[in-house]
């Protein structure tokens, strides 16, 4: 219970040295800056507009038809396009459009296959699409680009746990906050690792960790009430469910997991009105809440 939330890291492409050319015009990067402005205020389609205006101009197009150069297959020589796609690519992921995602990820490897943070990307949204394998293989390739890529291996390691590897996920999730210890992510994926290995008092740590780094996370605080919930310690469970749902009011394991534990309480009032929360989120739970439910009720007894 509490499976691992689908939250890669995706990551944007900056203006560093070697990513302009002689040739990028000035406007093509006005474009670019306003594009990470826009996805900024959080105007996404904005940033989208910008970011193909961008990729018109520095693709020397001609004129602002990109889709039609690009059905085309126009070639582009300047490595700035690449970034621009890469953003392109981010805000169409951020908007849920993940083959639209992947379709510009793509279009920057065409043009710089060597740019990590492209495959980073693309296994993101190959995994958003249902493809863990095809998104392993681009977490590797990326890994072998930068090594150092800390992201890498975070969304490495989500992806072996989804593969049912904790073992590798364990081992990833490990390089990535030994590469970077000041985001919380690695150690709440780690957490739910560490719960999947039955190893519930090294997950509370590593959720006390994320939330040390960030107190507000709402996955951490699902997270660690879940270890508690098996750990027997169901009403320091139910105050961290409750805290994660303070926070957000759609996280279905959250009322999942404290339906549970209000159930093994006795508190059948509250476990069905968390039951029926979690089910107008998530329908397809019905029969595993049900059986689980049954579950909790052979066992109600206080266990702190």
């Amino acid at each position: 219970m509490g499976h691992l939330i689908k939250s890669a890291i995706v990551a944007v492409a900056l203006l560093a040295s070697g990513s302009t050319a002689a040739q990028t015009p000035n406007s093509a990067i006005d474009r670019y800056r306003d594009g990470a402005r826009k996805v900024g205020k959080g105007d996404l389609d904005g940033a989208i507009e910008e970011y193909s205006r961008a990729i018109a101009i520095s693709s020397r197009f001609g004129n602002s038809d990109t889709a039609s150069a690009e059905a085309n297959n126009i070639k582009v020589i300047d490595p700035f396009t690449a970034n621009a796609y890469t953003n392109r690519g981010v805000a169409r992921y951020k908007k849920g459009d993940f083959e639209g995602a992947k379709s510009d990820f793509d279009s920057a490897l065409r043009i710089r296959p060597a740019l990590p943070i492209a495959y980073l990307n693309r296994a993101a949204a190959r995994r958003e699409l249902g493809d863990l394998e095809g998104a392993l293989v681009d977490v590797n390739k990326a890994i072998a680009v930068d090594p150092n890529l800390f992201e890498a291996y975070n969304n490495r390691g989500a992806l072996r746990h989804d593969l049912g590897d904790f073992t590798g996920a364990l081992a990833d999730f490990n390089r990535a906050i030994k590469l970077n210890k000041h985001v919380p992510e690695p150690f709440y994926l780690r957490g739910y690792v560490q719960i999947a290995l039955k190893d519930y008092e090294a997950a509370v740590l590593d959720f006390n960790a994320a939330l040390k780094i960030s107190p507000d996370m709402t996955l951490a605080f699902q997270g660690r009430g879940t270890a508690y919930m098996y750990q027997g310690k169901l009403r320091t469970a139910i105050v961290d469910f409750t805290e994660a749902l303070l926070g957000d009011k759609e996280l279905v394991w959250a009322y999942f997991n404290r339906g549970l534990s209000y159930m093994v309480l006795g508190d059948e009032a509250r476990a069905q009105a968390d039951f029926d929360r979690c089910l107008a989120l998530r329908p397809d739970l019905k029969a595993d809440l049900e059986r689980r439910a049954v579950l909790a009720k052979s066992l109600r007894r206080v266990k702190e």
